[in-house]
Formats: C-alpha cells, sequence, structure tokens
C-alpha cells in the first residue's frame, strides 16, 4: 500500500477538501478529476463488491447449495446453472438501458446506492437457506440469487462508467487495475478469515486454529456455511460507503426518471442503429465476448478439473481459492501496469495470450504425468510435504501454472474495463458500458456449453477443459483487429 501512496503522492493532484475534485488535472471526459481520496473511494467499490463472487458464487455457498441445500450434485449443479442463465437474460435485456439511462439521467451514484439496498438485505437472508425443507425454499434461494446477480452486474455497470470521470486520463490504466487488485484483496480477507474460523476447525490440528467453529455456530446444521451470507452483506454495506460520500459523481441533468427511461430505451435502439458507425467498438466488444466467456470458464472448470483428476477435497479447493486471489491481488496490478506502460490493446493482447499458454500448461498435468510426457508415480514417490494438500509435484506444478492464469485473467479485467474507457464517445459512456456488460453475459453459456458437449463427446475431462482455448484463441484473434482510438458519438 506504502508503493501506491507514493504513485497517487507523485501525481499532482491536490487534494483539497474531501470528495472535491484535483485543482489541476483533468479527467478524459474534460473536467475536473476526483481527488485522490475519491479515486480511492472509487476503487474501494470493488473491495466492497468482490467477496460476494468468491464467497457465494465460487466457493462456499454454490457447493453448499448444489449438494446439501438441493441434496442431489447433479440437479443442484443444473438449477444453479439455471439460475444464473436467468440472471444473465434479465443482464442482456436491461444491461445496456440502464447504462443509457444512466446516460440520459445524469448521476451514477443514486443508482448504485439503490443496487445496494437491494442487494444487502437479498445476500443476508441467505442465512436462512437450509437443507430438508427448512428456512427458505429452493425457489425462494434462486429468486434471492437472481436479483442479488443481476443487481451486482447492474451496480459494475454504473461503477464502470463513473471510472473516466473520475480518473486523470493518463492514470486510467492504474486506478482500474487498484479496484481489481483491492476487490481480490477483500475476497482474500474474507476467504482467509472463513477457512480459519469455520473451515479448519476441527478439519486439523493446528494450535492456532479454534477446537471448534467461531460464534457457536453448529457445523451440523451447516451454519459455518450459511453465515457467508451475513458476513458479505455486511461487509458490502460497510465498504460501499466511502463510494457513497466522497466519489464525486457527474452533475445531474435534473431529467425525470420516467422521462430519462423513455430517452434512455431510445438512446440504446439508436444507439444498436448506429452500430455501423461504431464498428472498431463492435469489433472490440465482439473480441471480448469470446475471451470473457473464455476467462470466465477457465475460473469456474480450473477446481472442477482439478477436482476431478487430483481428487481434491473441500479443504484443498478452499486453499486452493485464497492461493489464487493472492496472486490475483497482485494480478490487478500487473493489469494497470501494462496498461499505462503499452496502451489497453497490447495489454490485452499479453493478459489473454498469458492465459492461453496457462491453460495448455494446467491440462499437461495430471496424477501420473507432468508437461505431457514426464512420468509420475506417487506410489513411489513420498509427498513434498506433510500438509494435507499439495502434497505431490503435479498437484503443486498444477497450483503454480494456475496462479500465472490467475495474474493474467485479472490483468485481462483490468485491461478490458479500461480498453472502453478509453475508446467509447464520452458522452454515451454508460450506454456503452451497459452494451459492454451485455457482451460479457448475453453468450456466457458458451463456455460452459463448450466444456459440457466436448467432455461427453470425447469421454475426457481433459479435452473438455481444453476446448476452452477455442474461446480464447477467437478473442485473441479478434483483438488484433482493434484500433485504441475514441470514437466520436453520433447522433
Amino acid at each position: 500500500m506504502d508503493a501506491v501512496d507514493e504513485r497517487l503522492e507523485d501525481e499532482p493532484v491536490r487534494v483539497q477538501v474531501p470528495g472535491q475534485a484535483s485543482a489541476q488535472l483533468l479527467s478524459a471526459t474534460g473536467d475536473h478529476a476526483a481527488s485522490g481520496l475519491g479515486q480511492w473511494s472509487w476503487a474501494i467499490f470493488e473491495w466492497a463488491r468482490n467477496p460476494y463472487v468468491i464467497l457465494v458464487t465460487i466457493y462456499i455457498f454454490a457447493p453448499y447449495f448444489s449438494n446439501t441445500v438441493v441434496g442431489d450434485p447433479v440437479r443442484g449443479q443444473a438449477i444453479w446453472g439455471n439460475i444464473n442463465g436467468i440472471a444473465g437474460f434479465f443482464i442482456a435485456c436491461l444491461g445496456p438501458v440502464l447504462g443509457a439511462i444512466a446516460d440520459t439521467g445524469g448521476k451514477r451514484k443514486p443508482w448504485i446506492a439503490f443496487f445496494i439496498a437491494v442487494m444487502v438485505p437479498a445476500i443476508f437472508l441467505l442465512w436462512w437457506a437450509m437443507p430438508g425443507g427448512e428456512g427458505l425454499s429452493i425457489l425462494t434461494i434462486a429468486a434471492l440469487i437472481v436479483l442479488v446477480a443481476v443487481a451486482f452486474e447492474f451496480s459494475a455497470v454504473f461503477h464502470n462508467s463513473m471510472l473516466p470521470a473520475v480518473a486523470p486520463h493518463e492514470r486510467i490504466g492504474f486506478l482500474s487495475g487498484l479496484g481489481l487488485a483491492l476487490g481480490n484483496a477483500g475476497a482474500l480477507f474474507i476467504l482467509c478469515f472463513m477457512l480459519w474460523a469455520f473451515v479448519l476447525p476441527g478439519a486439523v490440528d493446528w494450535s492456532f486454529v479454534p477446537a471448534a467453529p467461531l460464534f457457536g455456530l453448529d457445523a451440523a446444521a451447516h451454519e459455518n456455511s450459511r453465515i457467508t451470507g451475513p458476513i458479505v452483506a455486511v461487509w458490502m454495506l460497510v465498504f460501499s460507503l466511502p463510494l457513497i460520500l466522497w466519489t464525486p459523481d457527474v452533475t445531474g441533468a435534473g431529467v425525470p426518471v420516467a422521462t430519462a427511461i423513455r430517452r434512455g430505451v431510445g438512446s440504446v435502439v439508436g444507439t444498436v442503429k448506429k452500430l455501423r458507425h461504431y464498428r472498431n467498438i463492435a469489433i472490440y466488444l465482439a473480441a471480448r465476448m469470446f475471451y470473457n466467456d473464455g476467462k470466465t470458464a477457465v475460473l469456474v472448470f480450473g477446481g472442477v478439473y482439478a477436482a476431478g483428476i487430483f481428487g481434491w477435497g473441500v479443504l484443498t479447493l478452499t486453499v486452493y481459492g485464497i492461493v489464487l486471489s493472492v496472486f490475483a491481488v497482485g494480478g490487478g496490478f500487473f493489469g494497470g501496469w501494462l496498461d499505462d506502460r503499452f496502451g489497453s490493446k497490447r495489454a490485452i493482447l499479453v493478459s489473454i495470450g498469458g492465459t492461453c499458454i496457462g491453460l495448455v500448461l494446467a491440462i499437461s498435468m495430471t496424477p501420473t504425468e507432468i508437461f505431457f510426457f514426464i512420468p509420475y508415480d506417487a506410489a513411489t514417490t513420498p509427498p513434498i510435504w506433510d500438509l494435507p494438500f499439495f502434497a505431490t509435484l503435479p498437484e503443486l506444478m498444477y497450483l503454480i501454472v494456475v496462479i500465472i492464469i490467475a495474474i493474467c485473467i485479472t490483468a485481462a479485467y483490468a485491461n478490458s474495463r479500461t480498453m472502453l474507457a478509453r475508446i467509447a464517445p464520452v458522452s454515451k459512456m454508460s450506454e456503452f458500458f451497459g452494451i459492454y456488460a451485455l457482451s460479457g453475459t448475453a453468450t456466457a453459456f458458451l463456455g460452459p456449453l463448450l466444456v459440457g458437449v466436448a467432455t461427453h463427446y470425447f469421454q475426457s475431462q481433459r479435452l473438455g477443459f481444453a476446448s476452452i482455448l477455442v474461446l480464447l484463441v477467437l478473442g485473441l484473434a479478434g483483438m488484433l483487429f482493434v484500433k485504441e482510438e475514441r470514437a466520436e458519438a453520433v447522433d
């Protein structure tokens, strides 16, 4: 943090009053950039939001819901997929419209505050997601997850669209990367706490680990999994406050909500009709659609592949998530450095290219071989250490490779957001970030579908996982045709 603080201080930004704009530097919109406090507060919103993704949608609540609440892992996975599909449908339909409404009505923070108010109680209610028909029904839980997923993505539309107005033009890449890094750091902090307080107790005999879950939680009643709801909800509420309090909003146009909605819908329709005038942006969004689906599939199936190939259990997968989160923090800063040093396009080419190479290396690891051709015999080779995870060389090598993938994927997220901020018309920034959200979710089924079909056809988990390369390579090829230049708005 000290290095980051020094970098902020090195820039000629004069922090006069919390939330007041810089007296010297201009943002990409041509107005005064936010103060250092305002910029940090914008980035901290990622710290507030990202733990929901890690704890609820990936590592703790999702497996608990699929395996325990539903009671049938196959049916549970199908239901979880349908939940995300329904959420994706709403996001695809309404994302661009909400972005256009923000452009028409002006202010972003009221919308962000509204979505926070929707998410916090809905996430908290997951505490009552219990198996055996107790507590919330499966349908109610599904409705809550859909509601939160939609609000989560829409909050990102308005948050992302603030970036060009908040950051000085030459610091957009750094601030975008800082946000991603803080988001992963927040998720890492909570994941480590959950591991120490609720997962490890009773599983290991370590002196620094409590003998039983904290706060008197009953593991038999799955309270150590259900507690993720209240923890994430309170965390999100508390750490959303800096953005609301200290990051300056754009000047509102004073347009009534009904008028903003009508104009916003009309603006989206007009933008779609005029996409031929935004050919460069269209190519970029199409390329991102493919590589983004690929990145998401790698994140989702990386643990699934390891669990199937190496037989990893809950404890190993939780530690796996913590390790990846640690290095993903560095990925955010790495992405910001790449962007500011070489530009957004080159940064994306590096980060997606690195993901492709990492995926090839990942599938080269099995319990009996390393890099496809080096044999390994676990029966005759002693474990690397006495720890109850990553005890064999192929497992450890797989972890190292996936660390590289995590760094590249996080960097790509930061670079992708910055790329759009650099090439979209300033006056239509939120609208294009809505379309950006659409391109990232409208085809989210492609990755899982491709992996599922390939795995079934080849009857190979390795070849199924490897099929993600198709999406990554298509996105990488598309980026070669994108120009890093700002488009002029078309009336």
